[in-house]
């Protein structure tokens, strides 16, 4: 069935306030069976009475968030009734509901306020406790026209409202339209260590040839999701393909992020980790202790931004700097190896690198970066890496390499 998503509010197209509706009901309604065929969001006021003429006529369930409020440019409860030659009724029981919300909180029930009673005669009422102005549904399967439309919500634009409202009302009624014995699945995997492109060249055409498959890739600064959808069994067969293919470049199939999946392998193997930073100024410490439960496994984190803090915290060897550099595999080791030493950790990561937008050469341009990793047991791993682009997506891009080579480490020691 098409479904339709109009989300109201100028607020939205000015950038004021993120839409969040979408991504809340995109991920609702697809456990039930249903899959949003088109989104659109107008400002408020009249702009909702062309975009919902559009929608009737192309779309079988329309959900139309905001514009029930009160004020005067609330008005798709009006133009819904007037387009569906409905006549607004006053409703007594939401005007009790109303002014009972309102003596709790000692205030006055003024005019504008009145209006959310007014219903349309032939909608049905989804209560509303978390706000004043209830949600309306109409059952149009039996309605004499031409359009698509046969299901249409109004709900409140607030997410407070919004979320409660739809988890416990609208859902049992989209159950009722729609009853499935197998709904669709959804399986994302996170890859790493491969590019988009890559990862398609490498599955994409013999997935595409399981019938009943349905492929999608989305790319990210330093990983790749890669989806499938259909049922059960095509996703098993699916997956198994999958799996022999990308499985070491694969971070999670649960939607962990990849310092979720590095600190609960640190958990699992009891082991800890400390960090020395340089060009990633935190940024990688920061992502290990987002994640909660670090504190079991993250010990310490040092940035070593200037040379002397190096030289003075981890104990590098000035020498060393001078003969090759801050920015080397040697310093890096040194760096990984130091932390190793004063934070008493299993491992230890190390960054450091040209962030830019200066300070590149020949030999290491802008971009450049060298992680390591120091063990307690075995020889300190090193790698090199040029991601040039901006500082921020630089940091971001260096922490990404550094965790995946820790969690490739860890992978192979299980």
């Amino acid at each position: 069935m098409e479904l339709e998503v109009i989300n109201t509010g100028s607020e939205l197209l000015l950038g004021n306030v993120v839409n969040t509706h979408l991504s809340f009901l995109g991920r609702a309604l697809f456990p039930l069976g249903f899959r949003i065929s088109r989104q659109i969001a107008v400002p408020d006021g009249e702009a909702i009475r062309g975009v919902l003429l559009e929608a009737f006529e192309r779309s079988e369930i329309v959900l139309v968030t905001g514009g029930l409020g009160p004020t005067t440019d609330d008005v798709t409860r009006e133009i819904t009734a007037d387009l569906l030659g409905m006549k607004l009724l006053f409703n007594a029981e939401v005007m009790t509901a109303i002014e009972a919300r309102f003596a709790r909180r000692g205030l006055v029930v003024s005019d504008r306020i009145q209006r959310q009673a007014m219903i349309p005669n032939g909608a049905l009422i989804l209560v509303n406790p978390n706000g004043t102005a209830p949600g309306l549904y109409f059952n149009l399967q039996n309605r004499e026209s031409d359009s698509a439309i046969r299901h249409l919500f109004l709900l409140p634009g607030p997410p407070r409202e919004l979320i409660p409202m739809f988890n416990e009302i609208v859902v049992p009624i989209l159950k009722d339209i729609l009853p499935q014995s197998e709904p669709a699945q959804c399986r994302i995997y996170r890859i790493v260590g491969l590019g988009e492109s890559q990862v398609e060249a490498l599955v994409g055409e013999s997935l595409l040839a399981i019938k009943g498959l349905e492929l999608g890739y989305c790319a990210r600064p330093g990983e790749v999701e890669l989806r499938i959808i259909g049922s059960a069994s095509v996703l098993d067969q699916a997956e198994d393909f999958i799996l022999s293919v990308l499985k070491s470049n694969i971070v999670s199939r649960d939607q962990n992020t990849l310092e979720q999946v590095v600190i609960n392998q640190l958990v699992n193997q009891n082991k800890t980790i400390a960090v020395a930073e340089s060009c990633t100024g935190g940024f990688l410490s920061n992502r290990f202790t987002n994640v909660p439960g670090a504190s079991l496994v993250f010990l310490e984190g040092f940035v070593t931004y200037a040379n002397e803090s190096k030289i003075r915290e981890l104990q590098v060897d000035v020498g060393m700097i001078e003969r090759h550099g801050a920015v080397s595999a040697e310093v890096a080791v040194a760096m990984a190896e130091g932390a190793l030493r004063v934070s008493g950790s299993d491992y230890a990561l190390s960054t450091t690198g040209i962030a830019g937008p200066g300070g590149g050469s020949l030999e290491k341009p802008v971009g450049t970066v060298f992680i390591a990793l120091a063990l307690k047991q075995g020889e300190p791993v090193v790698e090199r890496h040029l991601f040039p682009t901006d500082r921020e997506n630089f940091k971001w891009l260096a922490s990404q390499a550094a965790l995946d080579l820790l969690r490739r480490t860890l992978s192979e020691l299980k």
